[in-house]
Parts: structure tokens; sequence; C-alpha cells
């Protein structure tokens, strides 16, 4: 293909192996805040409607493109690094061939060859093929399995044949070169096209969090539930942070400055015909109706970084959550016991872990679905003071950012 022009769009890193368009778009000026921010973000060039390169900014001055060829068909990944020079060299080149789209849609290649480039110019070129597939469902990148000879060569070339400049937001016409590895041609001048998002209505906003702690009816995904709220204890605060974490996992809570005291924690159940779940979970810190929510932030986040609908929240892997005392410290040893094994029946959502008076408590509970990410609400009265703290585990539409 000869292009003059490239249909450029942005997105959330998403690999090609996802498919030929952005699963998670985004608009032109988030990618543009995320690139300022260093943070990572996709780049898809088109033309005539048909994917050529996507390209991954990754920390740390980390780029990787994927490459196209002319049946849309991601037949080759490289991987460019920062080089000694300012500019970046393609450190890792890898090609796959594949014998059919059915053999594509598998992920199994028949030949895989891949060029490594040292910093002063060194290559080895290595080529594997496929002996006896399997069944596996692994990403082209990620196949290592089942060669049958590895050949390598190796051989010196001068590295300014690997290097690119480092492209400034929105440069991409440093990519276009690389399009002619897959025979894709560009013409003299190309001109970029940007395609047109919207940002939306931005990052998840708290509407509804009162209703998660109403008792009584409501529509879920799976069908009609009761709203059920239930008390969970006391949780002490001694040193005027509260920290909302795995409890498994508290190196790096997320923190909120409180009062100190003790307050009560509040669960909202959500119970449908089928299970009954943590919806929400309340520290309540003023018994006085919030006048507005904000997203409990880290110092170091920024919520004009957040696409559509998304949060910085707290993160679970051990499927369950909790509300303690900043300074509050667990024994990893009795975590199992004392907690995981409780929270693991049917009729047990809860679980105080004490501590000897005055020293902080914790309150841990299941976490929703279980592992994942959930938003962290502050509740502010009229004068600015912090009423409660609320953990949405989203289980029906009161969470929703409508």
């Amino acid at each position: 293909m000869i292009f003059d022009g490239l249909d450029v769009s942005y997105g959330e890193m998403w690999g090609s192996y996802r498919g030929t368009t952005h699963p998670d778009p985004m608009s032109r000026a988030l990618a543009a805040r995320k690139h300022a921010a260093g943070m990572d973000y996709a780049v898809l060039l088109s033309a005539r409607k048909q994917p050529l390169a996507l390209v991954e900014r990754w920390p740390r001055g980390m780029w990787r493109v994927y490459l196209f060829d002319d049946r849309s068909w991601c037949t080759q990944m490289i991987d460019l690094k920062p080089h000694d020079t300012g500019m970046l060299v393609a450190r890792w080149n890898t090609r796959w061939q594949f014998s059919n789209e059915q053999e594509y849609s598998s992920s199994k290649w028949d030949v895989q060859e891949t060029t490594t480039v040292s910093a002063d110019g060194e290559v080895e070129v290595k080529s594997e093929f496929a002996g006896p597939r399997g069944a596996s469902t692994d990403s082209p990148h990620a196949r290592t399995t089942g060669p049958s000879s590895v050949p390598v060569r190796r051989f010196a070339a001068p590295v300014e044949s690997f290097l690119c400049p480092v492209p400034e937001f929105g440069d991409w016409q440093v990519f276009a070169p690389f399009l002619a590895q897959q025979n894709h041609e560009p013409a003299t001048t190309v001109v970029l096209n940007d395609v047109s998002v919207d940002e939306g209505s931005g990052p998840l906003r708290a509407t509804g969090i009162e209703q998660l702690f109403r008792q009584g009816p409501c529509e879920t995904p799976e069908g009609p539930a009761v709203v059920e709220p239930v008390d969970a204890g006391l949780l002490r605060i001694t040193s005027g942070r509260l920290a909302v974490s795995d409890p498994g996992w508290i190196r790096d809570p997320r923190t909120v400055a409180v009062p100190s005291g003790e307050f009560p924690v509040t669960l909202s159940l959500l119970r449908t015909t089928h299970r009954a779940g943590v919806a929400a979970a309340r520290v309540t810190f003023l018994d006085i109706p919030p006048r507005e929510w904000e997203m409990a932030l880290r110092p170091d986040e920024d919520l004009g970084l957040l696409g559509e609908g998304q949060f910085y929240g707290v993160g679970v892997d051990t499927g369950t959550a909790a509300f303690m005392d900043a300074t509050r410290t667990v024994l990893e040893d009795q975590l199992d016991e004392d907690l995981f094994v409780p929270l693991g029946s049917d009729s047990c959502f809860s679980v105080e872990l004490p501590g000897t008076e005055p020293e902080p408590n914790l309150i841990a509970f299941r976490a929703g679905r279980g592992d994942g990410a959930y938003p962290v609400w502050i509740g502010r009265t009229d004068d600015g003071r912090v009423g409660c703290v609320v953990v949405d585990f989203q289980l029906h539409s009161a969470d929703a950012g409508e």
C-alpha cells in the first residue's frame, strides 16, 4: 500500500492481539496530558480504514510498535528503548509468519524471527520454526513453546541503521519508515489526520452514594434486589488518618485525614435471589449529610489524567477490603485464621481485628465481587469537614458515573 495520509486515534494500552481498533478510545487532549505526565497510552495509525501500526508509549522512555500487513494481521512487533545518542534504538524486532487465517486467529505461528540489536550495533537474528502445535491461546508475541530448531545468525552493523528520533507528542511521522517493513510505502509527504473523540463526561462521578445505604428494594443487572444496611462495629482512629486498603496488602494504603476517636462502620448488603454481597462500606465521622463528594486521591494522582468513567481507587487482591488507622499493622501469619477463613463463610460479611486499647483496630469486609479496584469517596459537610468515607463496590446502579 502506498499512503499519503494517516488517520490517528488514541486509546488505552491494549496490544495488537485484541483486535484492530481501540477497545478504550480516548481524546487527543487526554493522550497529550498522559504523554506530558509520562504515562502510557496507545496510538493507532490507519490508512483508508486499514490499521497499519499500533504504537504504545511505555514508561521510562520505552515504545512498542505493532505492524499490520495488507490483511490487517499483526505480523511484527518492534520494541524501542532510549539510546546513548538521545534517540531510540530498535532493540528487539520480532516477525511472525502464519499459514492461514485460522492459524493466525489461534496465535499459532509457523515461523518466528527475532532480531536483537545491542547498543553498539551487534546484531543477532534467531529463527524459530513451530513443531507440533498444541492448543495454545497465547498472543503471537507470547508464544515460547514448540520450536523444532533455532538457527542463529550474528553480525555487526552500524547502529545508526536501527535508530529513530524520540517523538514529541503528535509527531507520529517518526514511525512511518517502519511501515515499509510491511510493504506500506509512504508518499513524499504524509499528512496526519486526527480522528476526533470527545472528552466525554470525564472521570467517574459520585452519583447516588446515599442510595447505597438506603434500605429497600432496588434494581441490579441481575434483577430485583434488596439493600440492607448492617452495623459492622466501631473503628478506632488514633493517628488522625484513616487508611483504606486490602488487609493482605497494606504497604501503600489510600489515606484520608479524619478526626481521632471511635466511629461506626456500616455495610450495605445487597441481597438478590441468588446471593448476598457487600455493595458498599462506610465509616461515619459526623452525623451530618454530606453536601458534596470527592474522590480520595493520593498526592501524585491527577483527575485530569482519567478518561470517561475512570477512577483512582483501592486495589483488592484477596477479595477483601478494610478500614483501619493509618498506623495499624497486621501479622500476615494470622490473616488466614483470623480474617480470610471467617469471611469465607456465607453468613459472615465483616470481621474486626481488635487492637489492645487504646491501640487502633481494623474492620475488614468482603469486597463486592472480589478482586479488582474500587472507588473511595469522601463525603464533606457544608464547612468542608469529612463527614464520612465510602468504598463503593459497584454492584448496582447507584454507583454509576451518570
